[in-house]
């Protein structure tokens, strides 16, 4: 990799595609250093990845010599584990310490190798041994159950707030949502668990939810939360009956009160929750809450139609044709901002294709090099990245790498020059978006995929984007689609309380009073979410 901060989200990409540990490096000091956000996207992703990196001599340490940084520190809130090894005999002993810790815990460790130890020969072959990679279940107590089914038997409505930590466990929580008659709203970082076409499945809430993923979480009588830590406690009930499920101990009651905490993997929980729960006959809350979906997923359909052709095109054009054309396994890729919105509204995960990003720690950057990751890790499959043009401008010197590595990753770049999301957290506060300091300088990107040895295509009318899809995907070399969409388009959230919709409204009459006062700048950006809303 061309840089080290892009190696560290490529081995997050590998390792969250090929449910095994990954390994990334960089040298001393500086070098060590750009690996750290990646490594936190690992942490906080629950991935493993191993980061193996370089020290000074051990003669110069502790004398502030070239590029001498004092390691363990800087890494001890990242990593579960550090190895510094400081005799060969030492060295097969921590190694084998920080991969067991690792895939036991789904967490980073660290491993560091000063230079003259570096070329020295390890010891104690001894301890080389094939790593443990089987884990115990969870079992909860049966009077825990017990108290759950009471619960359960005695709401009148059950809403079901399901996370990663169902993915072992998909068909069981599938089973209990039809017994109970209970919506399923699941978190971003689910959506590949729990796609929209599956029964009783009425989309997210949060952020960038729907209206059904919203009420069937903050309506019901019982909320069910299975393997979730859900962040966003303004999107939570805080005074309905709640149950949580939770591998981890540490995520019960993180977020909001709850009646019942049961500290359990998923798969044991239901497979002794199920056979004792009755049969809710009653489907009324269900069936408002389907329709509800229904009718947000025709808006989603309307909203990406090609004969929308105003220009800029509006971005779910692209993301809707991507998920036509795009193959049933694909593995998807998503930056952190607006084209996570457009894969969450308009790709369809079902039981095979893939997602995955930058869902609890939030970086930029992640989508081109998680995608160069993941194409290693699965050389048969399709990988999608589709990302934003500030967060591809972060990492784009690695595009090159997937070239020299003949790695056909399909690269759709939102090439709206702005950044967006950045834009709608400063208006939800009630800020006038900056657009100086939101404006981004692009080049043509497709070109630039050209001069990397790549191909690529720059698309700019709603008749070309069809053809542009197709060729990517039967591309043999990286490809971008370099789509030059309106900065305007607008995904609000679910819900909008007072506080919200006085940001909104304050900042829309920042913007207009700007526009009055003779920034054009302004006028264009008004005018172009005017546009996006009425077209």
């Amino acid at each position: 990799m061309k840089h080290e901060g892009n190696a560290s989200f490529a081995a997050f990409g590998h390792s969250q595609t090929s449910n095994n540990l990954a390994v990334c490096a960089g040298t001393v000091g500086p070098g060590a250093l750009h690996l750290i956000n990646g490594l936190y996207n690992a942490k906080k992703e629950r991935t493993p990845v191993i980061a193996i990196t370089g020290q000074i001599n051990q003669k110069q340490q502790g004398t502030s010599f070239f590029q001498e940084v004092d390691l363990k520190k800087v890494f001890d809130d990242v990593c579960d584990y550090q190895a510094i090894i400081e005799t060969p005999e030492q060295a097969p002993m921590v190694i084998q310490r920080a991969i067991k810790i690792a895939m036991a815990n789904n967490s980073v460790c660290r491993i560091e190798l000063a230079a003259n130890i570096a070329e020295m020969k390890a010891e104690n072959d001894q301890f080389i041994h094939p790593i443990l990679k089987y884990k115990s279940n969870l079992v909860p107590d049966e009077a825990v159950i017990l108290e759950a089914v009471h619960l359960i038997n005695n709401a009148k409505t059950v809403g079901i707030l399901a996370g990663d930590g169902c993915r072992e466990s998909r068909e069981a929580v599938i089973t209990l949502s039809k017994r109970l008659n209970a919506p399923i709203t699941h978190s971003l970082r689910a959506s590949d668990v729990f796609d929209h076409d599956t029964e009783n499945v009425v989309g997210l809430t949060g952020l960038i939810g729907n209206p059904s993923g919203y009420n069937a979480v903050m309506k019901c009588d019982l909320l069910l939360m299975l393997g979730t830590d859900f962040p966003y406690i303004d999107f939570l009930p805080h005074d309905t009956k709640t149950i949580q499920v939770d591998i981890r101990q540490e995520n019960i009651g993180n977020r909001t009160a709850v009646t019942l905490g049961v500290w359990s993997d998923i798969s044991s929980f239901l497979e002794l929750l199920n056979p004792k729960i009755n049969q809710k006959e009653d489907s009324q809350f269900m069936d408002k809450l389907k329709e509800s979906f229904n009718n947000w997923r025709h808006n989603m359909k309307e909203q990406a139609s090609p004969t929308r052709e105003n220009e800029p095109l509006h971005p779910q054009i692209f993301a809707d044709l991507v998920n036509e054309h795009a193959s049933s396994d694909a593995i998807f890729t998503v930056e952190t901002g607006t084209s996570a919105i457009w894969a969450a509204h308009h790709i369809s995960f079902n039981k095979q294709r893939r997602l995955i990003g930058s869902f609890n720690h939030g970086s930029m950057a992640v989508g081109l090099p998680s995608a160069i990751g993941a194409q290693m890790a699965n050389p048969d499959k399709e990988i999608w990245c589709l990302s934003g043009d500030g967060a591809f401008n972060m990492a784009m010197q690695d595009f090159i790498t997937a070239v020299r590595y003949e790695l056909p990753i399909k690269v759709l770049i939102f090439n709206n020059s702005e950044l967006s999301f950045v834009k709608l957290e400063m208006e939800q506060v009630g800020l006038a978006a900056s657009l100086d300091a939101l404006h981004e300088t692009n080049m043509n990107f497709a070109e630039y995929a050209k001069l990397c040895g790549g191909d690529g295509v720059h698309v700019e009318h709603a008749k070309d984007i069809d053809a542009a899809i197709i060729q990517a995907k039967h591309s043999k070399k990286p490809f971008i689609i370099d789509a030059v969409v309106s900065s305007g388009a607008l995904s609000l959230p679910p819900h909008i309380g007072v506080k919200e919709a006085i940001g909104f409204g304050t900042s829309k009459l920042k913007e207009v009073g700007q526009v009055i006062t003779g920034d054009k700048d302004q006028w264009q950006n008004l005018k172009k979410e005017l546009q996006s809303y009425f077209d």
